[in-house]
């Protein structure tokens, strides 16, 4: 495992949370998510790093984070956010690992929140080498403030996806899930690789729903393969 440095950065008005090898690294992650930058969401950043990627987690709110804001309020943050500005924010950090931070090849991985908005900067933003989405919100009903298609959008990534998904979900439907695969399937180019862990709820990779043993073996099998994919797909050489 590599060595790390951590620290909040600026990106033009931006903030993120950088987690980095401590000899420097050509690849990285955006991670968006929707506890802001709290501590679950560093910690994976950590994890991910340690083996040796750069990870740059989105602030999504601007400040509120899951450790100093009550999960309804940033619910309520969450219902207004653009989804045309959340994708600029994404891919200025991109920008920020390729050109700043001198990435040669980038991924993104979003959790909930974020699982989706990976999904729409993946169909928008050619240059990066993977997409992850962790449990997305993809609500059968699209939410007032979701102005992009995501299961359309879906067939328009040229880059692998991962999709991990909770058998349990009670946001993302089995329906719904089924049309994201189809979408994701129906492309010429990029792998395409589901996880379905039966039983497990929405946001299982959250350690506040490991109380759950279904939830926490979830994770435990999912993470080092998340990890895995990221490796594999940031790889020098990969198309």
């Amino acid at each position: 495992m590599n060595e790390i440095r951590t620290s909040v950065v600026a990106v033009g008005p931006l903030q993120g949370y950088l987690a980095a090898p401590r000899d420097g690294s050509g690849v990285g992650m955006v991670l968006p998510m929707i506890t802001g930058i709290g501590a679950q969401v560093r910690e994976y950043a950590e994890d991910i790093a340690a083996t040796g990627i750069t990870a740059l987690v989105w602030d999504p709110f601007h400040g509120p984070n899951a450790d100093d804001t009550p999960r309804e309020r940033l619910y309520e943050l969450m219902n207004g956010l653009d989804d045309d500005a959340a994708l600029a924010e994404i891919r200025g950090l991109t920008d920020h690992l390729l050109g700043e931070l001198g990435a040669e090849r980038v991924g993104v991985l979003g959790y909930c929140l974020g699982g989706r908005l990976a999904l729409l900067a993946g169909a928008r933003d050619e240059r990066l080498a993977n997409v992850i989405a962790y449990h997305p919100s993809i609500p059968a009903v699209p939410a007032a403030n979701h102005t992009h298609d995501t299961v359309a959008d879906a067939a328009r990534i040229a880059a692998p996806v991962m999709v991990l998904h909770a058998g349990a979900d009670t946001i993302m439907t089995a329906d719904v899930f089924a049309d994201l695969q189809r979408s994701l399937l129906s492309r010429t180019s990029g792998a395409t690789i589901v996880h379905v862990y039966p039983g497990a709820e929405h946001g299982f990779s959250t350690r506040a729903r490991h109380g759950n043993p279904v939830n926490a073996d979830a994770y435990a099998l999912s993470w080092p393969q998340a990890l895995n994919f990221m490796a594999q797909t940031l790889a020098a050489g990969r198309p």
